[in-house]
């Protein structure tokens, strides 16, 4: 079903650059409302007055850390206080890392965690019921073809990936008939900045990036349409390739993903990446 109409009101997490920032842009082309979520309050502020200046829309901004476990309710006691429902929620906020497990740092990968599914989850959990109660909504939640993989040099990054998938297509299946529907934009390398942010600048994954605004568009529509999910920026080739993944054995399958994530010039198990959520 298209539920596009302009009268809607999003919020978007990690609005700050990339995916998020383009996604909030074409809910704004649409002629909705937005409330944009991320750490950096500069960019949210430059993201609003273009926003408003380019489509006349409304855009609240709110600067938080989705690492803190009080992030979400937080969030959703100020869309409370303001009285004004979220129509389209889009969980968009994640990050990664790359090296081995073991010699990562622990809280930087415990962030992780909280971030791409902790706090999608908390946040789903809290807007989810007035979308229900309303009989409508859209929830967009933001995962990666890591889902579908084991990914040794980013254990749990591409395991946070297959939560956020099964979860979503779970949910899509409980919300038959209310009205409300939640898809999973799953991108493939983005020219975001996250390959720098997560260590894989120079791996064969970031090959042929995609560009943000295509990825961004292929999901809202997706969305809008209440599609269960939506493979954006993936080439051709690599689709066969994560096609043929399941029928590969398990240990050939993840020396290919190990050696698809090993920069060329510098395989060491010690690329830990600071932080990289927007």
């Amino acid at each position: 079903m298209n539920d596009r109409r302009t009268a809607k009101t999003a919020l978007v997490t990690g609005a700050s650059s990339g995916i998020g920032l383009e996604l909030a842009r074409a809910h704004a082309k649409c002629g909705g409302d937005l409330i944009v979520v991320a750490r950096r309050e500069a960019e949210l502020r430059a993201l609003k007055d273009a926003l408003e200046s380019d489509y006349g829309v409304h855009v609240d901004v709110v600067v938080d850390d989705l690492a803190d476990d009080a992030a979400p309710g937080r969030i959703f006691a100020g869309v409370e206080a303001s009285g004004r429902p979220i129509d389209y929620l889009v969980n968009n906020a994640g990050f990664g890392g790359r090296g081995l497990f073991h010699e990562r740092e622990w809280g930087a990968d415990r962030d992780m965690i909280q971030v791409n599914v902790v706090a999608l989850s908390a946040l789903t959990r809290l807007f989810l019921p007035g979308m229900v109660a309303r009989g409508s909504g859209r929830i967009l939640n933001v995962s990666s073809p890591a889902g579908d993989l084991p990914g040794p040099l980013q254990a749990v990054y591409f395991a946070t990936k297959a939560y956020v998938t099964s979860f979503t297509y779970a949910l899509h299946e409980e919300l038959s008939g209310t009205g409300v529907t939640t898809t999973a934009l799953i991108p493939g390398a983005t020219n975001t900045g996250f390959a720098d942010r997560s260590g894989m600048t120079g791996t064969a994954l970031f090959n042929d990036a995609a560009s943000p605004e295509a990825v961004a568009e292929a999901g809202y529509e997706a969305m809008l349409h209440g599609r269960l999910s939506v493979v954006a920026g993936v080439p051709l080739s690599r689709r066969v390739i994560y096609a043929l993944a399941p029928l590969l054995p398990t240990k050939t399958l993840l020396r290919m993903v190990r050696r698809a994530q090993e920069a060329p010039r510098r395989r060491r198990s010690d690329d830990v990446v600071e932080k990289g959520r927007l």
